[in-house]
């Protein structure tokens, strides 16, 4: 039975950031046994981590190809696993599978943040059960035992379980879909899609972590229901996105849209309607330069990333969706509540590069980084700012108040392409005034000669001789207003001259 991420993007790191994963190279109890007491505790709200026995590891990082673990003993390990859980206190049940990476036979071991915090182990094998126990956690990417303001903290998140981790007493299994979780396991390139055409629900669901309790009453995790149910507004109100567009600064002429459902669905669709809707690219040519310049009026990775960061760290206990407020000079991203402590208002208006030592939800974290919809934890803000300064935008504001009760995000507009829009809403308005002047022969001018036409067949279709009066009388003032131009610009008294609407004329009829 497979685990529910891509195991190749796993030992790599790509989804799951090196503080979470330990490689070993071969078969170590008591190291194992700490580093699962350790994740089990997660004292940062990180969603435990994965032990990966037959990798060696170098700083941190592991060396390929694998050393492997003999196969005939992976039953053994199996057990001996099991052994070691029942040695942590409260007993702790990690997820074993084993997997072939480069030939070679290894040991993944998923061990999710436990539910009964704190966990302890004996400090060593070698004593009594119970005789000199430690309270572990990771440090970095070590697993070290829990001292003075650590040991405190840790304590102090007893039966503290992360909201997208608790079970939701108000669902049942069917409230989970099948269709979804294959979706989203055919998507991360997961091993478990193949498993979960023949496995029963409940087990998939299990694997998947996304459900706890007994057998007779298995209740879904509100992860589950966040990823994997088709209306998680049932469940958490108003847990969906709300784009507003304002199109002048009164805020008066508005319309708005709000995406519902999954989570990541709702942050694609929302994200796909501002692309199509609101993101424009300006191109501008530059004398003495071969390439133009290019730049759009809000970059669409930085409203990708400031967008995926509300999705991330809003409370989902709070009924109160998130807000995105499309101004023409600016984009406002706002969810509840603000940064999780000891981040506030300075901290974030000072810094470019903020790392929280907690997590507001670990699980939908996880969630995202699998399907590559947000990046590794503090990276979300110097995305932002990156992307707003290659494009050339001014910095974005990114502020909270003095109680955290919210977290705001303000994009402003790319002040050239503002001026630019400015100039092209002066240039529809005076498109506007030039079709009103025109009368319906000018129309229908306009309408002929979107193939090139000969000032005798132009003056033929409106009835009239052709001499210069009437050409100076009906064709000159259409040429002057650039809705009609000239075949041999560089010869206008050529006699194979032939005229064609231009783009301008194009857009006025």
């Amino acid at each position: 039975m497979a685990l529910g991420v891509n195991i190749n993007e796993l030992v790599n790191g790509k989804v799951i950031e090196w503080e979470r994963l330990e490689f070993k190279k071969g078969w170590n109890p008591e190291d194992i046994m700490h580093t699962l007491c350790a994740f089990a505790n997660d004292i940062n709200n990180w969603g435990g981590g994965y032990i990966l026995v037959g990798i060696a590891e170098q700083d941190g990082r592991p060396v390929f190809p694998p050393e492997g673990i003999n196969p005939n003993k992976i039953d053994y390990f199996q057990g001996e696993i099991t052994r070691l859980g029942h040695l942590i206190s409260p007993n702790y049940l990690p997820i074993v599978q084993p997997y072939i990476i480069e030939d070679k036979h290894v040991l993944v071991i998923y061990a999710p943040a436990g539910d009964m915090r704190p966990y302890s182990a004996p400090e060593s094998l070698g004593q009594k059960r119970g005789q000199n126990r430690q309270y572990y956690i990771r440090s970095g990417s070590r697993s070290i035992i829990a001292k003075n303001d650590n040991l405190r903290k840790l304590q102090e998140l007893a039966a503290r379980v992360p909201f997208d981790d608790r079970i939701n007493q108000e669902a049942d299994l069917n409230d989970l879909s099948l269709g979804l979780i294959r979706d989203f396991l055919q998507e991360v390139r997961s091993d478990l899609f193949e498993d979960s055409t023949t496995m029963p629900f409940v087990d998939l669901c299990r694997q998947m972590n996304i459900v706890k309790g007994p057998k007779e009453g298995v209740r879904p995790l509100n992860v589950g229901l966040l990823f994997f149910s088709h209306e998680p507004h049932r469940f958490f109100q108003r847990s969906w996105i709300e784009v507003v567009i304002r199109k002048d600064e009164a805020g008066k002429d508005f319309k708005e849209k709000y995406f519902k459902g999954p989570l990541h669905q709702q942050l694609r669709e929302s994200l796909s309607f501002i692309s199509s809707n609101i993101i424009s690219e300006r191109v501008v040519k530059v004398e003495g330069r071969a390439e133009a310049e290019r730049y759009f009026n809000f970059p669409y990775g930085a409203i990708e990333e400031a967008l995926a960061n509300a999705v991330y760290h809003k409370s989902y206990e709070v009924g109160k969706p998130i807000e995105v407020q499309i101004w023409p000079d600016k984009i406002e991203i706002l969810s509840f509540p603000g940064p999780i402590p000891p981040i506030t208002a300075k901290i974030l208006a000072e810094n470019r590069r903020i790392v929280a030592r907690d997590y507001r939800n670990r699980r939908v974290g996880d969630f995202l980084k699998e399907l590559h919809l947000t990046e590794g934890r503090g990276t979300g803000i110097p995305t932002i700012y990156r992307e707003m300064k290659e494009n050339n935008s001014p910095a974005p504001i990114i502020e909270t108040d003095a109680n955290c009760t919210y977290f705001l995000t303000i994009l402003p507009v790319n002040r050239k392409s503002n001026q630019e829009s400015n100039q092209e809403s002066n240039q529809e308005s005076n498109q506007e005034n030039v079709k009103r002047s025109l009368n319906e022969k000018n129309l229908n001018l306009l309408r002929y000669c979107l193939e090139p036409r000969s000032k005798a067949e132009m003056l033929k279709r409106l009835g009239l001789s052709n001499q210069t009066a009437n050409f100076r009388r009906h064709i000159q003032p259409l040429l002057e207003q650039g809705l009609i131009e000239r075949t041999i610009p560089e010869e206008p008294k050529n006699r194979n001259q032939k005229y064609i609407t231009t783009l301008t004329g194009r857009e006025t009829i």
